[in-house]
């Protein structure tokens, strides 16, 4: 998304902060279980998506334990800086421990709101989120924040999951397709993520992963939120078959 001429299904935010803090320490485990490792691969692709480049200032909003903020990181040398916002502080704990093992990369953490991180206006060159714009309690502020914080003509990624209803297909996808990509997801949640997670004892907390996808917008309306929230250019880009 770029950002245009400076111009909301609901989770409760003290219950996400203690959700992931309670995961911290087994979620980098889990999350290569529950997707063969290939999460890594999509951050990375929404990485070269937003194109950093040396000498930029990068705001990672949910940043969680750092995975997006330390590959961006390794592409701002010189002269450039990653900002880590995260509203949870055990998973900003682990991130920090893990940049102290890497202190040549240019990052730094911040325990707070992704929808009111007190930095300036058009503080940075480019905003990422990646699974957190669906733990947000208002989906359009946190677009609207990530907006604010950018630079004209700055660009956000926004990585996350999300479902096709049938009355809001993108051109040229089949209907067929749609409601296999929603069955094959409801049922990798059901019979592979919770039960997993319950071998870690962690169950109750993967459980939260179907309804909150259920209410986060369609990618035809986050496309039209984003719009609303500012930004000029937006393209929503389907992985994993959707």
């Amino acid at each position: 998304m770029d950002r245009g001429p400076v111009s909301a299904g609901a989770a409760d935010p003290a219950s996400v902060s203690s959700l992931f803090n309670s995961l911290s320490p087994s979620y980098n485990r889990l999350n290569d279980a529950f997707s063969l490792g290939l999460h890594r691969l999509w951050k990375r692709r929404a990485v070269a998506w937003l194109a950093p480049a040396p000498g930029q200032r990068v705001i990672d909003l949910c940043c969680g334990t750092g995975d997006l903020a330390l590959v961006i990181a390794a592409k701002l040398r010189p002269g450039g800086e990653v900002i880590g916002i995260d509203a949870a502080e055990g998973p900003l704990a682990l991130a920090a421990r893990r940049s102290a093992a890497m202190p040549w990369l240019p990052v730094r953490w911040q325990c707070g709101d992704a929808l009111a991180t007190g930095l300036p206006t058009a503080a940075a060159d480019a905003a990422v989120m990646a699974y957190g714009l669906r733990n947000l309690s208002d989906a359009g502020l946190g677009l609207r924040e990530m907006h604010r914080l950018l630079r004209p003509g700055g660009r956000a990624a926004v990585l996350d999951f999300s479902h096709l209803r049938p009355d809001q297909l993108p051109p040229g996808l089949p209907r067929w397709q749609a409601a296999a990509t929603a069955g094959l997801q409801r049922q990798m949640l059901r019979r592979v993520v919770v039960p997993l997670s319950g071998w870690a004892g962690l169950s109750d907390h993967y459980a939260y992963l179907e309804p909150s996808i259920a209410r986060f917008p369609s990618p035809h309306d986050l496309e039209r939120l984003a719009v609303d929230s500012g930004f000029r250019h937006v393209r929503h880009r389907p992985l994993a078959g959707g």
